[in-house]
């Protein structure tokens, strides 16, 4: 995975949309609303599952929430040792894609991207608890 960094022709076909798309458009206002929106949920969600901590992210459209109080549990099968391992967890048991707080050097988090929709973020939330539950 590669945290870092952006291509050139990245950073030029931004600046190319910035200046043909001005920050106070109806379009990027329309955008910040529904991230704003979709934050503010998953933020309100995340905060309902027992043992998660979640901050309010500032910027990007990721959440990092605290996870720690799940290392050293068990479903019966598999132990939770760390963020790759409940990445790993969520994968297979709620079938949600996460990753691991270790690649952004805070091992006691996961992210999630909030980049999609109401709907499938609003699933996913349901079955992360749910998968979550079955930890002890």
């Amino acid at each position: 995975q590669y945290t870092s960094g952006i291509c050139t022709i990245a950073q030029a076909a931004a600046l190319k949309a910035m200046d043909l798309c001005p920050e106070n458009s109806e379009e990027i206002q329309n955008m910040l609303k529904a991230f704003r929106g979709r934050r503010d949920m998953l933020y309100k969600l995340l905060n309902e599952i027992p043992g998660v901590r979640a901050n309010m992210p500032a910027g990007a459209f990721y959440m990092f929430p605290d996870v720690k109080s799940y290392y050293g549990k068990t479903d019966g099968q598999t132990v939770i040792n760390g963020s790759n391992d409940l990445c790993m967890y969520l994968l297979y048991n709620a079938h949600v894609a996460c990753v691991s707080g270790d690649a952004f050097g805070n091992d006691d988090c996961i992210r999630l991207s909030y980049a999609t929709s109401e709907d499938k973020l609003r699933e996913a939330m349901r079955r992360i608890k749910e998968a979550l539950a079955k930890l002890h």
